[in-house]
């Protein structure tokens, strides 16, 4: 008896994952043309560049470059949080909307959440290895918000 109502409830988990796949999220799949404001404004470094493209702006930007396994629901309903999450709190794609103030301040937010290891997200590094930061990728992202930082620092006290 036990054993029939276990089968019948495995069917009918199997038939509604089956389902499920044919539904999720949608996608953030914008322009990376779309980060190119920032870029220019804020002028990292060639190394720095490609730490912001492999570490941050699939979660950080318009544009998300998705991993095969986002073809799986419910793992694509978690990636969409995580994205979710990560361009509400910094959007490089809405660079020219930000304020210096605004500016200023997501750049020392940035600099800090490196520095502290709490961004990339440690479940974003499992399966982007080039995204997990060496202490000298670190250092050379600091050094450039420090950099990049004095311009709104000047236009800030000027407003």
């Amino acid at each position: 008896m036990i054993k029939k109502l276990l089968k019948k409830l495995g069917l009918v988990l199997l038939l509604a994952f089956i389902i499920a796949q044919f539904f999720g999220p949608e996608k953030n799949e914008g322009d990376i043309a779309s980060v190119n404001v920032f870029l220019e404004d804020t002028n990292p470094p060639e190394d720095v560049k490609l730490i912001l493209k492999n570490a941050c702006f699939d979660c950080h930007s318009d544009h998300t470059r998705y991993p095969w396994y986002n073809n799986i629901t419910p793992v694509n309903y978690w990636l969409a949080d995580h994205i979710r999450h990560g361009k509400g709190d910094f959007n490089v794609s809405k660079w020219s909307e930000y304020s210096d103030k605004k500016k200023d301040h997501k750049l020392e937010e940035l600099a800090e959440e490196v520095e502290e290891r709490h961004m990339p997200l440690t479940s974003y590094t499992w399966t982007h290895g080039d995204a997990k930061l060496t202490d000298k990728q670190i250092e050379a992202v600091e050094a450039w918000v420090k950099t990049a930082r004095i311009k709104y620092a000047f236009q800030k006290d000027a407003e």
